[in-house]
């Protein structure tokens, strides 16, 4: 699938998504964390992740409680094995990490460029 035709379904995901969603992009938008854009439901090959910072191909994956079945870690771990092998690297956060803990997210995105001497 095309990103072109993931449109729609990245507009959906973006006025449907649940509270921590929401605040992690509160927290994220305009380069509120030194500078780096993050695009919100952004498609990468078939896939549409959560949030993504493209200068750094870094993916941020907020993980609601159905990511708890064993079905949906199984496709998780293929989804970003998938992604991992286009060149992204993915990070994963509870919803309750995203909540109680966001500057996790901020030092998570830090570390990341750190390590890309950026």
């Amino acid at each position: 699938m095309t990103a072109s035709r993931l449109t729609p379904r990245s507009r959906s995901l973006r006025q449907s998504g649940g509270l921590a969603e929401d605040r992690v992009w509160a927290r994220l938008r305009g380069g509120a964390v030194d500078g780096w854009k993050v695009r919100r439901q952004h498609a990468i090959g078939p896939y549409v992740v959560d949030f993504a910072c493209m200068p750094l191909w870094l993916v941020i994956e907020i993980d609601g409680g159905v990511h708890g079945t064993d079905e949906a870690v199984l496709n998780d771990h293929h989804r970003q094995q998938a992604i991992e092998a286009l060149g992204w690297t993915v990070i994963r956060f509870t919803n309750e990490q995203a909540l109680g803990e966001p500057g996790r997210i901020d030092a998570a995105i830090r570390a990341h460029a750190k390590t890309l001497g950026l």
